[in-house]
């Protein structure tokens, strides 16, 4: 009988630590589903190298309209450094910019000094090649204007007709130093959608929805920018307007006017330049300024010290972290 009991109690030691384990298990598991596995929220930037910045960084800014923000270096890298990281012990320094590339992750650009790597750019099957995406909402608009900066298309815009991703539009293009990257659109969304799927693809397309913060309901601070607005249009020497569009405009800022729209800061300098080299004595004029919440209505008056109002019209403004992200023009027909 005691053989037994020793029996039994063995097996109740058994089944006790099986179970023991089994919860430890388990709640280790719920750990990391509670955890996301490692943690991760999302994309915060893509590194890429570049034989040269001095090319990368006009073709980023002044073709594809991203604004630099931050730049490391250059920094010399030593030896334990370069075999950790698989570099060329003769290559020479880095400096790294971080480029705002609107909504969604920065692009992280790399330039090594007398870099003794390979100079040429994978090919699309080789182990390692990768290209980065870019959303816009009109791909034929798109690609229209990087061919007017002599960018090269790759084929032409492709429509998906069927799949998980009928109705997204791509077509490649190849950046000046011969790295291949995309552009994509689909603005009634892709096929995959339809069957309403638990998990869906992140997109800037739902993301870039303009964010308002307390401020913009500042009427006091709303009418200050409106004043700031003015001063960008009366200013007459390129560096301080620029340096006033920086201030007080987003960077990707859409003018909307009855017959034309004009994207981004450096557009609206050239009409604002094109203004006033035919009319060199006129100025802008606050007539009146309204506010509702981050919405701002000027009415305003365009011309001489004799003669004010020569034209006049009214413009809303929408506001978007203290700063103009759209503007909407109209102006007063001639009785």
């Amino acid at each position: 009988m005691k053989t037994n009991h020793k029996k039994s109690n063995q097996k109740l030691q058994t089944s006790a630590a099986v179970l023991m384990n089994a919860i430890i298990l388990f709640s280790a598991s719920e750990k990391i589903s509670a955890q996301n596995h490692a943690g991760i929220i999302g994309i915060d930037h893509v590194g890429i190298n570049v034989p040269d910045l001095n090319t990368a960084m006009p073709f980023f800014s002044d073709v594809l309209g991203f604004t630099p923000v931050t730049q490391l270096g250059p920094i010399p890298l030593d030896k334990a450094w370069k075999e950790l990281n698989n570099i060329n012990p003769e290559t020479g320094a880095v400096t790294i910019k971080m480029i705002n590339a609107g909504t969604g992750a920065s692009i992280e650009v790399f330039q090594y000094a007398d870099n003794q790597g390979s100079k040429t750019n994978p090919k699309s099957d080789d182990l390692g090649a990768t290209h980065i995406a870019f959303y816009v909402s009109d791909i034929h608009a798109s690609v229209k204007f990087l061919k007017s900066k002599g960018v090269k298309i790759i084929g032409e815009p492709f429509l998906t007709p069927s799949g998980d991703t009928a109705g997204e539009t791509w077509v490649y293009f190849e950046t000046p130093w011969g790295a291949k990257m995309e552009l994509v659109s689909y603005p009634n969304g892709k096929g995959y959608q339809k069957a309403n799927p638990k998990t869906v693809l992140w997109s800037p397309k739902d993301s870039a929805k303009p964010k308002t913060f307390a401020n913009d309901y500042d009427s006091k601070k709303n009418t200050a920018l409106i004043e700031s607005h003015l001063k960008i249009w009366n200013e007459k020497d390129a560096a301080k307007r620029n340096v006033l569009l920086n201030q007080f405009y987003v960077s990707d800022i859409e003018m909307v006017d009855r017959h034309f729209i004009a994207i981004g800061n450096d557009e609206i300098s050239k009409f604002i330049v094109d203004l006033h080299t035919k009319n060199p004595e006129f100025t802008f004029t606050a007539k009146s300024v309204e506010t509702n919440h981050n919405v701002v209505r000027l009415y305003w008056q365009f011309g001489s010290k004799a003669k004010p109002a020569v034209v006049s019209g009214m413009d809303l403004f929408v506001i978007e972290n203290s700063k103009i992200q759209k503007l909407y023009v109209f102006v007063d027909e001639k009785k």
